[in-house]
């Protein structure tokens, strides 16, 4: 039976790294809004002897989220891996000044999303499937206001769902990359130098082969 992984994040930076890492092993599953993005990693994938499918949609479209994981049971039947980069990133910005449509995308997207998908992808994760998520331990430092509270809620019901699962299944993972030059940090550091940083296809491999 073929091992499949969904990666919900998977046009760019990390997300586009970890399919590429997988490609050789799983058919990648590809969860990203723009899909051009998503067809150039497709192409990437087709160029490694992989297989992808790609789902150009909004992880904070709960219906939509719900019908492709109707597809990947009709399918597969199951999932072997489920890994969640999705995130917003939104300006930074002191905390009497966090505009509330960024501080609503940010909830929408770095936890109710989260929320809303864990019971839809835990039932083909099975027992043995694996879920990770992706730390920035970023909570309380200054004008990180909108991206660390709502990455620490993400996180929290992540460490719950570990927690809960630790007997049973699925195993849940929390890793915490290391920086690298992505467009997320980019907008925090601006200037900063991306050559010191660890490339993404570096990291990628790392994260890979702790799963």
């Amino acid at each position: 039976m073929t091992d499949v992984a969904l990666i919900t994040g998977a046009s760019r930076g990390l997300g586009a790294a970890l399919a590429l890492a997988l490609c050789d092993t799983h058919h990648i599953v590809a969860v990203a809004r723009t899909t051009g993005a998503l067809e150039e990693l497709d192409d990437s994938i087709q160029a490694r002897g992989g297989q992808a499918t790609l789902a150009p949609m909004d992880v904070t479209n709960a219906d939509a989220m719900a019908h492709l994981c109707r597809g990947i049971y009709d399918r597969w039947g199951r999932l072997a891996l489920w890994l969640h980069p999705a995130v917003h990133a939104a300006p930074l910005a002191p905390a009497p000044h966090l505009a509330a449509k960024d501080w609503q995308k940010s909830v929408a997207v770095n936890a109710t999303a989260t929320a809303t998908l864990i019971p839809m992808v835990a039932p083909l994760l099975g027992t043995e499937g694996r879920a990770v998520f992706f730390d920035d331990p970023r909570a309380g430092e200054k004008f990180f206001g909108h991206y660390g509270a709502t990455k620490a809620a993400q996180i929290a019901l992540a460490r719950s769902w570990q927690a809960e699962t630790a007997r049973t299944g699925p195993r849940v993972e929390i890793v915490t990359p290391a920086a690298m030059p992505t467009a997320t940090r980019a907008r925090f550091f601006p200037g900063e130098d991306r050559a010191a940083l660890t490339s993404c296809a570096e990291e990628a491999t790392r994260i890979v082969s702790l799963l």
